[in-house]
């Protein structure tokens, strides 16, 4: 059993980077906020990958960002380099990140299958961002 467990390991650091695996280990900003004053969550259906992005606001910026959720290394991976990526960004400026640009911040070659993955966190936050524009409009 024992071995299982090492090959798993070794064919998970062949498959992904060093920043994936730190993040999906080691996430950041893992947890809720106490009162977000956005929060949505995206659910993968053919995988059960599912992230909840919570935000806190304060002069137009994201003032914090969090995750919670369930998901594969690729995902939870995503959503920690997102909530990181994010923070102090002014919410109104439009796309803070791309997907091309959380993809490639993963140092991973992740197959056309698993983009849903790194995507799932991505998809959350713009929901996240829209809510706030629909329930403040700019003035």
């Amino acid at each position: 059993m024992g071995n299982e467990s090492e090959n798993t390991t070794d064919r998970q650091q062949s498959i992904y980077s060093a920043t994936l695996l730190d993040h999906f280990r080691n996430p950041r900003n893992y947890g809720g906020l106490p009162s977000p004053d956005i929060a949505y969550e995206e659910f993968n259906p053919l995988c059960g990958d599912r992230i909840r992005i919570e935000l806190k606001i304060s002069d137009k910026r994201i003032a914090a960002a969090r995750f919670v959720g369930d998901g594969c290394a690729i995902s939870i991976a995503a959503a920690s380099l997102l909530t990181e990526s994010v923070l102090g960004s002014d919410i109104d400026q439009g796309e803070v990140i791309s997907g091309e640009e959380l993809v490639s911040s993963l140092k991973s070659d992740i197959k056309p299958s698993r983009m849903k993955c790194a995507l799932l966190p991505l998809e959350a936050f713009r929901s996240c961002v829209k809510i706030y524009k629909r329930e403040r409009p700019s003035r």
